[in-house]
């Protein structure tokens, strides 16, 4: 059952290009206004939560979110800075190299060593994704800045993950996702304020504005309340390769719901790739035997 909620959550997460694409707020800060919605819309939840917190001072878990917020809002930065400066096919190839370098950071922050099933699953789904990306990846210096971007981009995704694995001591998943959201959300806004004073022209919505009330009101509600609360919950409870993995298959969503409400119809290459980090994923959950 973890595992059908888990891909739940990485289908509500595919989400978030559909709700993107429809509107044409700013996207840094349509990143401040999901986070801030999504952590507002949790927050009574928090409030139920909180007597269940233990010892734990709101000090102490202000110094624990801290991190994870930081990374979640310069990766939704840093993720679109990059995209723009590079094609996409180098942008989706890099920012999907999250269970290369996911094994080194579970072993230095958590001590965590991945397994022999979750090295094959990671060697097939890599595969995929190596297969999907590397065929129009353009390796020239014209792009070096963008691809570097995309890459900490990814580095800082892992981070954002990663944490939620370090604190999955903590009593209740929404004593730590409400704040992280909140603070990351206020983090993307501070940043759109300072690019308004700097001078640059920041959309803060959208022309049409059902449309955009659409999108960010989808972008907070699906990708951020189910999709990004599900992944934290599931690095709670599931071996971290396992749930990177996984978390791949959001570029199959997102290919299937661009097919069918955006008419853009996926290279057989897609479908080859798909197969691969699905046999990846069903490599590491069949071995998914030893508590955590």
């Amino acid at each position: 059952m973890r595992y059908l909620i888990l891909v739940f959550g990485v289908f509500c997460c595919a989400t978030s290009v559909i709700f993107i694409k429809i509107g044409s707020t700013d996207p840094v800060a349509l990143s401040s206004y999901r986070l801030l919605l999504g952590g507002l819309f949790l927050s009574p939840l928090f409030l139920l939560a909180w007597p269940e917190r233990g010892n734990l001072t709101a000090g102490q878990l202000f110094r624990r979110i801290v991190p994870p917020a930081f990374f979640l809002g310069i990766h939704f930065i840093s993720w679109i800075m990059g995209a723009r400066l590079t094609p996409s096919a180098n942008a989706s190839l890099l920012v999907n190299m999250v269970p290369v370098v996911m094994p080194v950071l579970l072993l230095l922050v958590v001590q965590e060593r991945i397994n022999r099933a979750e090295a094959a699953g990671t060697v097939a789904a890599m595969a995929g994704v190596f297969l999907l990306g590397a065929g129009d990846f353009n390796l020239s210096r014209e792009y070096a800045l963008g691809d570097l971007v995309c890459f900490l981009s990814m580095l800082f995704y892992a981070f954002y993950l990663i944490f939620a694995r370090k604190n999955k001591d903590l009593a209740s998943i929404y004593l730590y996702v409400v704040p992280v959201y909140l603070l990351a959300g206020l983090f993307c806004l501070s940043i759109s304020g300072l690019l308004q004073l700097a001078g640059r022209d920041v959309v803060w919505l959208g022309p049409d504005h059902r449309m955009e009330w659409i999108s960010i009101l989808g972008l907070a509600l699906i990708p951020t309340v189910f999709g990004h609360s599900i992944i934290n919950w599931a690095l709670r409870s599931i071996r971290g390769q396992a749930v990177v993995i996984i978390n791949l298959a959001q570029f199959i969503f997102a290919g299937l719901m661009g097919f069918l409400l955006l008419d853009e119809v996926p290279h057989l290459i897609f479908y080859i790739s798909s197969m691969m980090v699905v046999l990846g994923a069903v490599i590491v959950i069949r071995q998914q035997r030893r508590p955590v």
